[in-house]
């Protein structure tokens, strides 16, 4: 999926993935591909300021752990990242019905 499309609905997407568990950047990756079935596909470049943006508004947080001598960084959602999450999934539960209700079942 381009990047375009993504806009304004990636922040959703990751708190969507990490309130099942707490991940590092590339299994968010893979699980967003994963889920997707490989339609979206964020690179790092991408990814990574947006983690960034979510910590920083107190969304998510960061611990480190060494998982066969190699330093990694996890991430997992906060209260208010799960409270975030709720409002964001009831407001794109509500756009999309809408959409649906304007577009009609066309295949």
């Amino acid at each position: 999926m381009k990047g375009d499309a993504l806009k304004g609905h990636l922040d959703f997407l990751i708190l969507s993935v990490l309130a099942d568990n707490p991940l590092h950047g590339y299994a968010i990756i893979d699980e967003l591909r994963s889920r997707s079935d490989a339609i979206i596909d964020v690179p790092e470049g991408t990814l990574y300021p947006a983690l960034h943006r979510l910590e920083k508004a107190g969304l998510i947080t960061a611990s480190w752990s060494e998982v066969k001598g190699r330093r990694r960084k996890s991430y997992r959602l906060t209260q208010n990242g799960t409270r975030q999450l709720a409002d964001e999934h009831r407001a794109w539960t509500s756009f999309a019905a809408a959409v649906a209700s304007i577009t009609g079942n066309r295949r």
